[in-house]
């Protein structure tokens, strides 16, 4: 099945911490398929690709409906 994004980049991101320290975060840029760029923050813990792709793809379907309308 093809997906309906392509992946621009990812960069690291650190957030302070609610109890204190940090929280490490991954930003995906990714364009969907109709043209739309979008950003998505996954905690680096969930950083998988079985764990993100599904992310991504729900993102992707619901902006490409979206920009139909």
């Amino acid at each position: 099945m093809e997906k309906s994004y392509k992946v621009i980049k990812i960069i690291e991101l650190v957030k302070p911490g609610e109890l204190g320290g940090v929280e490490k975060y991954k930003r995906i840029t990714f364009k969907t398929h109709g043209g739309t760029v979008l950003n998505v923050d996954i905690p680096e813990a969930s950083f998988t690709a079985e764990k993100a792709a599904p992310i991504l793809e729900k993102k992707a379907v619901e902006a490409d409906k979206i920009l139909s309308l």
